[in-house]
């Protein structure tokens, strides 16, 4: 009887150090290893990828923005801001409560069939509403023109980036809109315009929050 107690309490100690010699490693010594080596290597990645404007943190690179005007009395979608770049369609086209306004506690697409007509009939006004918005007085852009991601929203609806095709089209309106001369603000989009990663992967885009701080400070020195 005595020996069968005294088993068991060795097996009990042995299992007490295994677990906390495990819980020391794995969940102490390793996560301190890991965070300091990313912040030693990757101290950007690791803080989430911040954007920082005027010495604030304004964003994070990897996550869109809206710029809209204030929602007013009675709407339930806001006007977007035409002095600013625009991402890609939030609110997955229409109203509803899978994605509101890049949310990050709620995200997500329409989850709708592309043959679905109240999709198609979304997309028809997404697409008449940026061929209105991005239209001046000296410049007319065409349906063909429109690029799909600038009528579509993303499976995340939180798509920091659009393609240089759409940072192109909206050259001639965030000018107008702002005072400056297009071959300024074209230049802005060309100096924000990514390739592809490793020249191989992914497509070209421009990220939109970096693309309006820059443009911000331009609006400044003008």
């Amino acid at each position: 009887m005595n020996n069968s107690v005294s088993n068991t309490a060795r097996l009990l100690g042995a299992g007490l150090r295994a677990l906390l010699v495990l819980t020391l490693v794995t969940g102490v010594i390793y996560p301190l290893l890991v965070t300091g080596v990313a912040q030693a290597l990757f101290s950007n990645k690791a803080n989430g990828s911040e954007i920082k404007a005027d010495g604030k943190v304004v964003g994070s690179s990897l996550i869109g923005q809206a710029y809209n005007l204030p929602l007013k009395k009675g709407q339930e979608t806001p006007d977007p801001d035409l002095r600013w770049f625009q991402g890609r369609p939030r609110n997955g086209l229409g109203t509803n409560s899978v994605n509101t306004q890049y949310s990050l506690i709620l995200s997500g697409a329409t989850n709708r069939s592309g043959d679905n007509e109240e999709l198609i009939q979304w997309v028809k006004d997404a697409k008449a509403a940026v061929v209105k918005d991005n239209s001046t007085a000296d410049y007319k852009v065409k349906p063909s023109e429109v690029p799909a991601e600038a009528v579509t929203s993303s499976g995340s609806g939180l798509d920091p980036d659009i393609s240089p095709a759409y940072a192109d089209l909206q050259v001639h309106r965030v000018a107008d809109k702002n005072g400056l001369s297009a071959g300024q603000v074209q230049k802005l989009v060309d100096e924000h315009t990514e390739g592809r990663t490793l020249g191989f992967m992914g497509e070209p885009r421009v990220n939109v929050l970096e693309l309006n701080i820059a443009l911000k400070a331009l609006v400044a020195k003008s």
